[in-house]
């Protein structure tokens, strides 16, 4: 593998001992650079190797919705590494604390962990790094150029990271390798896991329900993948931005929680049969996209507030803060979809009920709650809430920089000034309508009203997930 993609966290050196792979963001066993990469050095050293997942109850709002995906899918993840006789340690509570209490039973000489922008999670290594004495090495197995090798600094918009990232792609283009069966077992061995009983006995929020008919894992994912290849990705640039046509991936889930890998989407779609500008379009939002919005919460510590807007958004906002708003919502009445505009209502039953929305109505969606609220601080606090509690790929760089940019401006540009918005570009219901069919998005004959605008699925920003 590259080694661009390996970053030493500490100054400590590796001692004699297991080499422990501190999974959390990319929650899988194949195709996982951070884990090849653990299990290399494990073997060069001839140590043994050992995988922990730390569940942190209560995680950004996260609900039963999303810890029944992650775990079902954890659980998966677990019995292929059983099979590759790589230990599974499966912890509760916060990993600063947890995790070197479980380093120092095993022995550990050196520690590797994948690398995640958001700000609890940095926050989560810094403390931990404190309470241990052996070497960290954070490894970029999400994005395909590593977000630190893509650029120093926070980057203006898409159009100043796109030529630094399909410049640097083609050295990281690299096939994964296949994980070996580790010849050195680790002396303290897990317990059994008790996964139906985990779930049940969490502290979590139970009244967001798991999403049915959708099944999480790397197997389905792989199988996702392959479904939208042979029958969406041909069409996929006429088809992403119509909610009504399932023009889109639905890879949303499965890239947030890491149960596949963004590099083996790319690699498969380049080698698809499917016309070239199909590809260049769904590989600018899967590669281009995400890195963006990694980049943004890496080098933005103010990703989730309107301190992180820039100075022109901000001014305007201020300018336009006491503005006579026609239509003004709580926070519950958003949540319970009780607004005066049926397409905003059925985004966000869609999003209640699936547990996504699709790509191109999630930008209406965010920006009309800016409209009929009394500021922007308040609209994002808002969306941010419900993305967060309903979206399955909500707690994402996506999701931050998707409503940071449909509120805030980020990654955007000021366009004519308008009441309320200011320069903050807008969208309006007849432009919708002149896009897609919206009565038919809204109408749903046939359906409970409940499953109005449950037809299709989508990715804060991403119009191909």
């Amino acid at each position: 593998m590259n080694q661009q993609r390996v970053f030493k966290l500490n100054n400590a050196s590796t001692a004699p001992g297991p080499v422990v792979y501190w999974m959390s963001r990319d929650q899988r066993a194949a195709d996982n650079w951070a884990l090849l990469f653990a299990q290399t050095r494990a073997r060069e050293t001839k140590q043994p190797l050992a995988v922990v997942f730390c569940l942190a109850p209560e995680f950004l709002g996260a609900t039963l919705r999303h810890y029944d995906f992650m775990l079902k899918g954890l659980q998966e993840t677990a019995d292929e590494l059983d099979a590759k006789h790589i230990a599974f340690f499966l912890l509760q509570g916060s990993p600063d604390a947890q995790i070197p209490r479980l380093l120092a039973k095993l022995k550990a000489g050196c520690l590797v962990t994948d690398f995640d922008p958001l700000r609890v999670k940095r926050r989560w290594k810094a403390a931990l790094l404190r309470r241990i004495g052996i070497g960290c090495y954070e490894v970029d197995a999400h994005n395909i150029v590593p977000c630190r090798l893509a650029s120093s600094k926070q980057e203006f918009g898409a159009y100043t990271i796109r030529p630094k990232i399909w410049r640097l792609t083609p050295e990281f283009w690299e096939e994964f390798p296949q994980l070996k069966k580790h010849p050195f077992g680790v002396s303290l061995k897990p317990a059994q896991i008790p996964w139906d009983n985990i779930l049940r006995s969490l502290p979590v929020d139970r009244s967001v329900a798991p999403v049915s008919g959708l099944r999480p894992g790397a197997k389905a994912a792989a199988q996702k993948l392959s479904g939208f290849i042979r029958k969406g990705l041909a069409t996929y640039p006429q088809a992403r931005n119509d909610p009504n046509l399932q023009g889109q991936s639905g890879l949303s889930a499965y890239l947030h929680f890491g149960q596949i890998s963004a590099q083996r989407v790319a690699r498969e779609v380049r080698r698809a049969r499917a016309p070239e500008e199909a590809k260049e379009v769904f590989l600018e939002e899967l590669i281009i996209r995400q890195a963006l919005s990694d980049n943004f919460c890496f080098y933005n510590d103010d990703y989730d507030t309107s301190r992180g807007f820039p100075l022109w958004a901000k001014r305007t906002l201020l300018a336009h803060r006491r503005d006579h708003r026609e239509y003004l919502y709580t926070q519950e009445q958003f949540d319970q979809a009780r607004t005066h505009d049926p397409l905003w209502n059925a985004c966000q039953r869609q999003m209640r009920l699936t547990g996504k929305m699709h790509g191109y109505l999630r930008m209406y969606w965010a920006k009309k709650i800016l409209e009929w609220t009394r500021s922007a601080e308040q609209a994002q606090r808002i969306a941010i809430y419900l993305n967060d509690r309903y979206e399955l790929d909500g707690r994402d760089p996506n999701g931050y920089a998707g409503i940071a940019w449909s509120i805030g401006g980020v990654h955007d540009r000021a366009w004519g000034e308008r009441a309320v918005l200011g320069k903050i570009r807008y969208m309006s219901y007849n432009g919708c309508k002149a896009k897609f069919d919206v009565k038919l998005f809204t109408g749903c004959p046939g359906l409970p009203v409940d499953n109005c605008g449950a037809r299709a699925g989508g990715g804060y920003g991403n119009a191909n997930r």
